[in-house]
């Protein structure tokens, strides 16, 4: 077999092409597409006017020097720094230091050899750092027309979708494989999922060893998912409206999936969600410093919306006596440093390796420390925990183009790229027929912007209440109250897939008569569990978000409306429509419950272009109740199980999010799940 290149963080994301080299035949404002561009980079006063035309590569002339320039991240200003002598770029330095380390901030030496090799600033970006790519693109545009005399500018990139995201499975030769490790259980990646996988294992006496991509593990969700729960049987004298009918909740979230889901698998979670949020709520109690709270809510039962809620959320808190530095990774390290287990972080998934059976006997992966690739053999199985493709900009072009439309850029959610599925697949794996995602109305934009994956946006705790919506056209569209993404999903209906929140000087009071549930809640639930958080800190991020020019404040609603950019006159006549329907406590518009009927008539009245935030995608490689990973005729890939947001068959068209913790239910049961049946092989 002929010796395969070394797969760089570049070529084993799939967003850098390998052969950069090629569109070095290109001229650099060919490349660029001078002029032409409607995103054309901001330059310094230095820059001369632009030429016009198109110059070939070898025809560019430079004034010596070295020339710097900025661009917005996801997180902080991209800097990018070249070296010109008079006829090439010679030397490029990027600094990515304030970006996500692990995605944005982990590609600036790859980003500027291409930029190097290429000589133009029209490269290939990290399809799973979007944002830091554009923005390193856009500063080196603007370098190279400090150097040129030319206003050069950033091509667009063809948003079709029609990538081949999944490609071919690596050939790595065996002479390129410098280190063997061996294991019983083998589980790859570690998150919500991960840490129980790999806990459960050990502490059924298996010899378990974790592959991590990252430099450490993420850090688990703490809004968990469970039914009957110890905490729950204990609620119900007290509060009857807690308990749960398991075949009412499954019917429910088949409903959610539009059928596109295992009902095997639901009823899998219901039935085991309560052995495994018990154990978990004994391992953290059992250190001191954690306690288990159902956050017991489900609404206000007099006044019944469209959308049913059920009491399925435990969170855990810290005790008054733990130590400041203790978290859920510190409390789940510690426990398994108990019990053996072994890590290998830093190191990134390449492929998995099957025998002539196909059974799955370990991975290939690769030691990003030093790009060394490393066999791990599993004797007993791999347990796949990697999670879902939410960073990959190609997949999602392909498989969710729509959520691409809706979503904006902010540097809290997920991290996960997609690797682990296309693992699967390249191994036979089903995938889901459907694709979906998990979305809130949590992400605001100015008023001179909208929705869309390549804008970047600000934290909106606020955008989950009920307040009342209205279209960049000034209407009302639809009934606010309910599942987040059924919002966000009229949104997509509305221009530009954004609309404004709109709420006056009563929204405290206003936002706890909503009596919400889940991770939106501001107040103490029913049964005194905290909120996730608090009305005053939500405040207090909601005047930082008015000085910085998001949220919009008001005398009179004709100032709110110019403020926001939507027409006056129908955004007035709305309002004062929904007023009245407050007034009469029916909506006869869109049928919202009466109790979040609260009207906009005290000033100072407040706005703000309201977008989603993009948490994970749902939707992977199909499972059976056992969690192993199932072909097309769904037989079991022997020897691969996987959990978590890589894995499918559990949600479908949307998220069932007024079941709270959901996901991160299903995800850590079936972790524990898989990890219990793998141990006993």
């Amino acid at each position: 077999m002929a010796k395969k290149q070394p797969i760089s963080r570049r070529d084993f994301i799939k967003g850098m092409a390998a052969g950069a080299a090629s569109v070095v035949t290109l001229g650099v404002l060919q490349a660029c597409e001078s002029g032409m561009s409607s995103t054309t980079a901001s330059t310094s006063s230095s820059t001369a006017a632009s030429s016009g035309g198109t110059t070939a590569a070898s025809s560019m002339s430079y004034t010596p020097g070295t020339y710097s320039a900025s661009a917005a991240g996801i997180a902080s200003d991209v800097t990018v720094t070249m070296t010109f002598d008079e006829t090439s770029i010679t030397a490029v330095e990027i600094d990515v230091s304030g970006e996500t380390a692990d995605i944005g901030g982990a590609i600036g030496d790859d980003m500027a050899q291409a930029i190097l090799d290429a000589q133009s600033c029209d490269v290939d970006g990290v399809s799973s750092a979007t944002v830091t790519s554009d923005a390193i693109k856009t500063a080196a545009a603007d370098c190279i027309s400090q150097a040129s005399g030319t206003t050069v500018t950033v091509s667009e990139e063809e948003d079709s979708g029609s990538s081949d995201w999944l490609g071919e499975a690596p050939e790595i030769s065996e002479d390129e494989i410098t280190e063997t490790l061996d294991t019983e259980v083998l589980v790859v990646g570690c998150g919500s999922g991960g840490w129980i996988a790999a806990m459960t294992a050990a502490e059924e006496g298996a010899k378990v060893l974790v592959v991590e991509k990252n430099e450490s593990p993420t850090r688990p969700r703490e809004d968990i998912g469970a039914i009957n729960s110890k905490l729950q049987l204990a609620s119900f004298d007290e509060y009857p409206e807690f308990e749960i009918d398991k075949m009412e909740a499954l019917q429910e979230i088949v409903r959610y999936g539009a059928g596109y889901v295992n009902s095997d698998l639901i009823r899998c979670w219901e039935d085991n969600s309560a052995e495994m949020i018990d154990w978990l709520t004994d391992l953290l109690e059992s250190t001191g410093d954690w306690y288990m709270s159902l956050e017991g809510g489900v609404g206000d039962t007099s006044d019944p919306g469209r959308d049913k809620a059920y009491a399925t959320g435990h969170s855990p808190h810290l005790t008054d006596t733990a130590p400041e530095d203790t978290s859920l990774n510190s409390t789940f390290q510690a426990h398994c440093d108990d019990l053996g287990v072994e890590w290998k972080l830093s190191t990134a998934l390449v492929k998995l390796e099957q025998d002539d059976t196909g059974k799955v006997t370990g991975i290939i992966a690769q030691d990003q420390t030093d790009d060394h690739y490393v066999r791990v053999n599993a004797s007993k199985g791999v347990i796949m925990c990697t999670g879902g493709y939410a960073t990959n900009t190609e997949m999602m072009k392909a498989l969710q183009p729509q959520t691409l439309d809706m979503k904006v850029n902010y540097t809290i959610g997920s991290t996960c790229d997609g690797s682990g599925i296309k693992a699967m697949l390249w191994a036979g794996a089903k995938f889901s027929p459907v694709h979906a995602s998990m979305m809130f109305n949590r992400c605001c934009v100015k008023p001179d912007e909208t929705a869309g994956y390549k804008t970047t946006g600000k934290w909106f705790w606020f955008g989950e209440q009920p307040f009342l919506k209205v279209n960049l056209n000034g209407e009302r569209f639809c009934n606010e109250s309910g599942p987040y993404e059924f919002m966000l999903h009229s949104m997509w209906m509305q221009p530009y897939h954004t609309y404004c929140d709109i709420f006056d000087a009563n929204c405290e009071e206003y936002a706890e008569q909503f009596d919400e549930v889940g991770c939106c809640r501001l107040f103490a639930f029913p049964n005194g569990a905290l909120s996730n958080n608090t009305f005053e800190a939500v405040w207090e991020s909601n005047e930082a978000l008015m000085e910085e020019g998001y949220i919009q404040k008001a005398d009179t609603l004709e100032e709110l409306a110019e403020k926001l950019n939507i027409p006056a006159e129908t955004f007035v006549a709305t309002v004062e429509h929904y007023n009245e329907m407050c007034e009469a406590g029916e909506d006869t518009d869109y049928g919202k419950e009466k109790h979040r009927m609260t009207p906009v008539d005290t000033a100072p009245f407040y706005g703000v272009r309201t977008t989603a935030w993009h948490l994970t995608t749902l939707s992977g490689c199909l499972i059976n109740t056992d969690m192993q990973v199932i072909r097309e005729d769904s037989t079991p890939i022997e020897g691969l199980y996987a959990t978590g947001d890589c894995s499918g068959g559990f949600f479908g068209d949307t998220y069932p999010n007024l079941m709270t913790g959901l996901a991160c239910g299903r995800t850590m049961t079936f972790a524990r799940r898989a990890a219990q049946i793998v141990a006993a092989l």
